[in-house]
């Protein structure tokens, strides 16, 4: 990719309320993530040509970022990922879930797993209290620091 036109796609992030922005071109991947108030750029050279469908998917999904940032604030200790991964609400399909709304739960004791590089981390409470809300759907993939329960 020029580096004229990575430069003018930093500022314009740098600018804006967008968190984030990926562009599969043929010559490579970028993504840019707004980390605090500067950007950091990740890129990755492709051997074969990108599907034409990839560009405008990572384009609309910084527009749904806004929409998330307006979203009420929850009052109650949260219970945040330590780690990028898949999150599961029970240890297999069919087993009961470590933890449901309205549990109470005890510091120590496991309420999800991540799924991080086929290797399954139980995500222990780290207050006591009760489960007042589950913020992630089972399956759902998360980010590192992302709010996962709510706990009273």
């Amino acid at each position: 990719m020029d580096l004229r036109k990575l430069k003018t796609l930093i500022d314009l992030v740098s600018e804006s309320n967008v968190s984030e922005l990926e562009i599969t071109e043929a010559d490579g991947k970028v993504r840019i993530v707004k980390a605090g108030a500067q950007p950091v750029v990740y890129t990755q050279a492709l051997q074969a040509a990108p599907m034409q469908a990839a560009a405008p998917a990572a384009v609309a999904a910084p527009a749904a970022a806004p929409a998330a940032a307006e979203a009420p604030v929850e009052t109650g200790h949260i219970v945040k990922s330590p780690m990028v991964g898949t999150f599961y609400r029970s240890s297999s399909p069919g087993a009961k879930a470590f933890a449901e709304v309205g549990d109470t739960v005890k510091a120590g004791q496991p309420v999800c797993i991540i799924e991080a590089m086929k290797i399954m981390n139980e995500i222990e409470a780290d207050k006591d209290g009760v489960v007042s809300k589950i913020l992630v759907e089972n399956g759902q993939p998360v980010e590192y620091g992302q709010p996962l329960f709510i706990i009273e």
